[in-house]
């Protein structure tokens, strides 16, 4: 069959996968045969040593190498060279339902870009998914990925078995290497607007004698620290807006003197905390929003999420903001200076100046924060900017975008 005669690709990653590759490639090649599908099977090999190539090759699969290492390495090249519209992804351990793949492209063909498994409603045998995998790590992982990413509809956030439309998904221009990488296909999906979908489907034991090419806390921490990664106004701009509004009205508070609330005073030792929470929570918005400068000039994040910091973080209101809360701390810190002149420089009551001497130095702090974040998120746009100079545009228009920048 020709490129365009194919409307399903099956691609299955594989290293070293000899004794169990057969077995999905046949599956699969039924699968679509019953179905009535025009496909293929393709097999992305990653260096395999035990004669996978052959196996697949012998079994009427079609083999292409995929120099990067890695779970996603092998998945990014097999996605790529596939030749059909859709392209059903799974593993060549024999875990997955390759024999029923109905239901995935029944979905794809009502227009949904992405179709998830559910082991869950599917069905897991037993000994298919260890305990902690199964009541810790992929109940955890997946809520986490719903509620960051308003996933309402996907309960099996890392099932391996998936459809998607090929073009759509190259579109996203997904480049994890590695476990991540079933992760970065759904939030970068879900980002995108993207229609996605589950069907159930099952789970059994693979049917290798060696150990899994999964390792349980590293991938897992992996998955989890993508998931945070691509998610920084829920996990950085958020709480650090809460945590420096906080602060701040406990600093202007405690500036004046003590305060009880409850029964409980509040003085001196709380007003160092609170001028903490100030910094701690200006750091966290602001790194958050270099996270989404960052990803919206990689294109992870639609524009609209990108534009209100892009007018705030510009180095010139950044400059401004933060020369005022300079100023304003010098103020404070000469106010407290005078006071100690005033008493010969020898001792004071710490009660007294402590309250101008903590919010001053916050103050300043906070500003030359303010200050170089501005210049840091210069330099994102400014490689942009560079970026489109390379290559865009005739010779005078890019001198025109590189004065322009």
């Amino acid at each position: 069959m020709t490129a365009d005669d194919i409307e399903v690709s099956v691609v299955l990653p594989c290293l070293n996968e000899a004794e169990t590759l057969e077995v999905c490639v046949r599956k699969a090649l039924k699968s679509l045969a019953d179905l009535g599908v025009r496909g293929e099977v393709l097999v992305s090999d990653n260096g395999s040593t035990d004669g996978s190539q052959q196996i697949a090759t012998d079994n009427g699969a079609r083999v292409v190498n995929a120099p990067i290492k890695g779970y996603g390495g092998a998945l990014m090249a097999g996605i790529d060279a596939a030749r059909g519209r859709y392209v059903i992804m799974a593993d060549s351990d024999d875990s997955y339902d390759l024999s029923n793949l109905g239901g995935f492209i029944e979905k794809l063909r009502e227009g949904h870009d992405v179709v998830m498994g559910n082991r869950f409603k599917g069905g897991i045998a037993p000994g298919a998914m260890p305990p902690l995998h199964r009541y810790l790590g992929n109940p955890v992982l997946s809520w986490i990925g719903r509620h960051l990413f308003r996933l309402r509809n996907v309960g099996d956030f890392h099932c391996g078995i998936r459809g998607f439309d090929r073009k759509r998904i190259l579109d996203l221009g997904l480049c994890m290497p590695g476990m991540e990488f079933a992760s970065e296909l759904v939030v970068r999906a879900s980002l995108a607007g993207y229609s996605i979908v589950e069907v159930p489907t099952t789970l059994q034991p693979d049917g290798r004698s060696r150990p899994p090419h999964l390792r349980t806390w590293r991938d897992g921490w992996r998955h989890l620290r993508f998931l945070l990664v691509f998610a920084p106004r829920r996990t950085l701009i958020q709480p650090g807006i809460v945590l420096a509004a906080l602060g701040l009205i406990a600093t202007v508070a405690l500036a004046i003197g003590p305060i009880t609330i409850g029964g409980v005073g509040f003085d001196i030792n709380a007003l160092a905390y609170s001028c903490l929470a100030v910094l701690v929570g200006s750091q966290l918005v602001l790194f958050g929003a270099f996270a989404e400068v960052y990803g919206k000039f990689e294109g992870i994040v639609p524009e609209s999420r990108h534009a209100s910091w892009s007018r705030w973080l510009k180095l010139e209101v950044c400059a401004a903001i933060g020369l005022v809360l300079i100023l304003g701390g010098l103020v404070g810190t000469i106010g407290a200076l005078s006071a100690w002149g005033k008493a010969d420089f020898g001792s004071l009551d710490p009660q007294g100046t402590i309250r101008i001497v903590l919010p001053s130095a916050t103050a300043i702090a906070v500003g030359v924060v303010i200050l170089c974040a501005g210049l840091f998120t210069s330099l994102l746009t400014l490689r942009k900017s560079a970026r489109l100079v390379a290559h865009e545009g005739t010779p005078k228009q890019r001198e025109k975008t590189l004065a322009q920048a």
